[in-house]
């Protein structure tokens, strides 16, 4: 009994690591019959119909986090979105209009403390994550499928 315990273990192990190689491993060419837009990895994506393409918005986003009328910190987030395939273009030049929109989203978060303490809270993340695809749709309902905050930081003064 003593020996088949740890040999248990060690089959379980191993199968979870086989299983998890096979799950991360890259698609096989065929898969999406040779579409490069295919996703490259086996990571379940919950994605609309249709293919898409992503546009990173312009500049990094700006955003001063206030205390007692004095700036304590910067916030600078990179944001992307999601579009069906070939609406690149509209997005660019739509871009101003998106950015104002996004950049009162940033404001009102940081104005409510969403930038405090532990900011890359996945909760708070979310709720700045929804609310920037809520201006989004409402702005261009048809054509932004998702935001995406790709790269987010924050430099305390």
């Amino acid at each position: 009994m003593k020996k088949i315990i740890p040999i248990a273990l060690l089959l379980i192990g191993i199968a979870a690591g086989i299983g998890t190689g096979l799950f991360l491993r890259p698609v096989s060419e065929t898969i999406g019959q040779g579409d490069t837009s295919a996703s490259t990895s086996r990571i379940p994506v919950s994605q609309p119909s249709g293919a898409t393409e992503f546009v990173k918005v312009g500049n990094q986003f700006v955003v001063p986090v206030v205390s007692s009328d004095v700036v304590v910190s910067m916030i600078i987030m990179q944001v992307s979105v999601e579009v069906p395939k070939g609406k690149r273009d509209d997005v660019i030049m739509l871009e101003p209009r998106l950015r104002d929109g996004f950049l009162q989203v940033m404001f009102d978060h940081a104005n409510a403390g969403g930038f405090d303490g532990a900011f890359t809270n996945s909760t708070k993340l979310d709720v700045l994550r929804a609310t920037l695809l809520d201006v989004a749709k409402k702005q261009y309902d048809s054509l932004i499928r998702d935001v995406l905050i790709t790269d987010i930081g924050r430099q305390d003064v």
